[in-house]
C-alpha cells in the first residue's frame, strides 16, 4: 500500500478495518470502473467503520452514505455534477447504499452560501479532504494510482487521534460552531470519543 503522510500506526491495519465493512470493500474494488478522475473513497464510511469496530458493533452500523470525491475543473455546473452522482449511484445500486458523489473542484462555489464560511477553490481531491472539520476525519482511500493495484491511503493528520477518538478543531478549517456541532454528533453515537477544543484560534478561509 502506497502512505501519504499517514502518521505513526499502522497504515494496513487501517486498510484491515475499514474493509470489514462489505460496502467500503466493494466501492473500493468499483472505484476504477467508475472513471472519475482524482477519485477517493473518504470519510465517514472509514473513520465511522473504524469506531463501530471499536465499539464493538458491525462495521457498517448507523452510517448513513459513503462520500466519493473526484476533481473535474472542466465542468464546474451543479447540474454536471448530479450527472455523475447519478450515473455512480445506477453503477453501485446493488449494494442497498447511498453514494454521494461529489466534485471538489467546485465547492467553493457553493460552500460560502451554505454555511457561511468563505472556501478557496480547491486543486485537487486531497485537499477537500484535508479541510474537513475534524482532523482524525481526514483520511481517503484511492485506486487511481500507477500501479492501480492497492489502495493508497491519505492521512494528512496521522491515524493516532482517529483510533484515539480525539476530537480537534482543524485550522485549516476552524469554524468553532460547525465544529462543536458535528464533534456533539460523533460523540452521541460513540460516546468514548473525547472532543479537544484547544486554545481558540483565527478562523482560516
Amino acid at each position: 500500500m502506497r502512505v501519504d503522510r499517514q502518521g505513526d500506526l499502522s497504515p494496513q491495519q487501517f486498510l484491515q478495518d475499514t474493509r470489514q465493512n462489505p460496502v467500503n470493500r466493494a466501492l473500493l474494488e468499483r472505484l476504477p470502473a467508475l472513471g472519475l478522475p482524482d477519485a477517493w473513497l473518504v470519510a465517514g464510511c472509514l473513520f465511522q467503520t473504524v469506531w463501530n469496530l471499536q465499539a464493538g458493533r458491525s462495521a457498517a452500523a448507523d452510517i448513513k452514505d459513503y462520500d466519493l470525491f473526484y476533481f473535474d475543473a472542466a465542468d464546474l455546473s451543479e447540474q454536471a455534477e448530479a450527472a455523475v452522482g447519478e450515473r455512480v449511484s445506477r453503477s453501485v445500486a446493488d449494494l442497498g447504499a447511498q453514494v454521494e458523489t461529489k466534485n471538489q473542484a467546485r465547492v467553493h462555489t457553493w460552500y460560502p452560501q451554505w454555511f457561511g464560511h468563505p472556501y478557496p477553490a480547491l486543486t485537487s481531491a486531497r485537499d477537500g479532504i484535508d479541510r474537513f472539520l475534524v482532523p482524525c476525519t481526514c483520511v481517503g482511500l484511492s485506486l487511481d494510482t500507477p500501479r492501480g493495484d492497492a489502495p493508497a491511503l491519505y492521512a494528512p493528520n496521522g491515524l493516532a487521534d482517529l483510533y484515539a477518538g480525539i476530537l480537534r478543531p482543524n485550522p485549516l478549517c476552524d469554524h468553532r460552531a460547525l465544529f462543536r456541532d458535528k464533534a456533539a454528533s460523533y460523540q452521541r453515537r460513540w460516546p468514548w470519543l473525547r472532543i479537544d477544543e484547544g486554545p481558540l484560534s483565527v478562523a482560516a478561509g
